[in-house]
């Protein structure tokens, strides 16, 4: 059962903000039985994972796509060489039926061509006659730990007329999130917002998976999505299995207010989509 009880949540909210959500899946090991545990039909996000590049995410989106999933695909700047291989990248999408890509700068020290950052590729893609009807850009609730905040500020004011909605890099503190919509808001950006939040996991599983993306040392890996001390507090907390429960009331309560726009939830699976959607089910059912 969820750990919350009931009669201390909106259910209805809760259950509204469940209904329709973004299932953001890993393009290697498990993929294609992490497709079998959802939903027919169900939109998911296939991410660039640093050590697959580009056309494992690419032939992975083909293939969910052919199977009747509404794919979001990961259209990473900084793992594109030049304006030929985004060419060839967005033709194959829009043949594979895909009207909706997420583009981030991409976690690379080194760009591998061209594209410094998510707003160079934004552009190419205008200028390539590209047009999808959703265009995703990222948020960090939490920061970077890399890039300082004001930095993040102005590509983000830079970026977001080229887009048509945020995203929101996986957090653990749903007021962080309220109260970086609400600083996105107060500085001119009205972009409806699609809030990331890790689905079920089990933490063991997890830094097994962080290891097999190449990242050797999986806590710099948890301070990069998440925040070290939250993902630690979290840790011990569910003993090692989590569940987004108490995220979900905050964010559900705030849903329907136009300021947030909140356009719906991107659940974080690495693909332990059997046990996220069994406790999304669960939420449904009460």
């Amino acid at each position: 059962m969820p750990q919350e009880s009931a009669t201390s949540v909106d259910q209805p909210a809760v259950q509204q903000s469940l209904a329709d959500v973004t299932f953001d899946t890993l393009p290697g090991d498990g993929f294609e039985d992490a497709l079998t545990h959802l939903p027919a039909g169900s939109r998911l996000a296939v991410v660039l994972t640093p050590h697959l590049g580009m056309d494992q995410t690419v032939e992975k989106t083909v293939l969910a796509s052919e199977r009747g999933y509404e794919v979001v695909p990961h259209v990473a700047a900084r793992f594109i060489k030049d304006a030929d291989e985004l060419d060839r990248i967005a033709g194959r999408l829009q043949e594979a039926g895909v009207t909706d890509v997420f583009v981030p700068g991409g976690d690379r020290d080194e760009p591998a061509g061209k594209f410094e950052s998510a707003l160079d590729l934004l552009l190419e893609l205008e200028r390539l006659g590209y047009d999808f009807d959703e265009v995703g850009i990222g948020g960090y609730p939490t920061g970077h730990k890399e890039i300082p905040t004001a930095t993040l500020h102005d590509a983000m004011r830079r970026k977001a007329p080229h887009a048509t909605y945020l995203v929101t890099q996986m957090c653990f503190d749903a007021d962080a999130i309220v109260d970086w919509i609400d600083g996105v808001r107060d500085r001119g950006i009205d972009l409806p917002v699609e809030v990331g939040i890790a689905g079920v996991m089990e933490y063991r599983r997890l830094m097994t998976l962080a290891r097999r993306w190449g990242v050797t040392n999986p806590l710099e890996f948890a301070r990069k999505t998440a925040g070290v001390f939250t993902f630690l507090r979290e840790l011990v907390l569910s003993g090692g299995h989590y569940a987004p429960d108490d995220m979900l009331p905050v964010i559900a309560t705030k849903q329907d207010d136009p300021r947030y726009d909140i356009r719906r939830l991107r659940l974080y699976t690495f693909n332990q989509t059997k046990e996220t959607e069994a406790w999304r089910q669960e939420w449904l059912s009460e």
